[in-house]
């Protein structure tokens, strides 16, 4: 079944963004015509998702009023931060028990929504997760090495230094694991790495462009690729 929730990740500091964000949030800082975080809502709306769920922390009284009439959910953090899987964990009861989609909101993509393959190939029987991502030679804007290698079947393990396949900040997954985990504040990488354990991390690649936007020369590029991209 395919998922009909999806997280969407708002709440970090933004700090590779240096004076850009010391009075702004990152998901507000604009690439094109429009800010970084309507890029991700355009694709959770045209997925056809109906429950659409943003976490807040750092200056995040701007979102929520960027947003305000977007008929989506807030899950504030405070007092601290909660990093991705804790950030995940207290979004539940607004995402419901189901698997869900999950969307970093600092990057651009190519024509083809990124959630799309995701939904296509999703299969809850062999799989607690499912993640999007791209050669390592084809992540515009990254730095550094592949975060995970895949076999035949598409199931994925950690590069460990190999080259490898970049996760791009999309995946579907299974929440109620979460609810395994006690910590307040956690990265999903630990939920990650016991689906390895069990052998149920997935992978699938994304075939357009994905660009990172996690410092000021991001944006640049990020907009040089989407002009290159609509010139084609």
């Amino acid at each position: 079944m395919r998922p009909t929730s999806i997280m969407l990740f708002a709440a970090g500091f933004g700090t590779r963004m240096g004076e850009m964000t010391q009075a702004q949030p990152k998901p507000l800082l604009r690439v094109g015509d429009r800010c970084l975080i309507d890029h991700a809502l355009a694709l959770a709306k045209g997925a056809g998702l109906d429950n659409i769920v943003v976490n807040l922390h750092y200056l995040g009284a701007q979102i929520q009023a960027h947003l305000a009439t977007s008929g989506i959910q807030f899950s504030w953090e405070t007092p601290a931060i909660l990093e991705t899987g804790g950030g995940l964990k207290q979004a539940r009861p607004m995402l419901g028990d189901q698997p869900v989609f999950t969307l970093n909101t600092d990057a651009v993509w190519g024509n083809q929504n990124p959630l799309l393959p995701l939904a296509d190939h999703w299969d809850p029987e062999e799989m607690d997760a499912l993640l999007l991502l791209v050669p390592v030679t084809k992540a515009i804007g990254h730095r550094g090495t592949g975060d995970f290698v895949m076999d035949k079947t598409g199931r994925i393990a950690r590069a460990h230094g190999a080259t490898g396949f970049v996760y791009v900040g999309a995946q579907i997954i299974k929440t109620e694991p979460l609810e395994e985990i006690h910590e307040q504040s956690f990265s999903l990488n630990l939920l990650w790495d016991r689906f390895i354990a069990k052998g149920r991390l997935y992978g699938v690649l994304y075939d357009q462009f994905w660009c990172d936007v996690g410092t000021p020369q991001g944006i640049a590029l990020a907009e040089e690729t989407l002009k290159a991209a609509q010139d084609v």
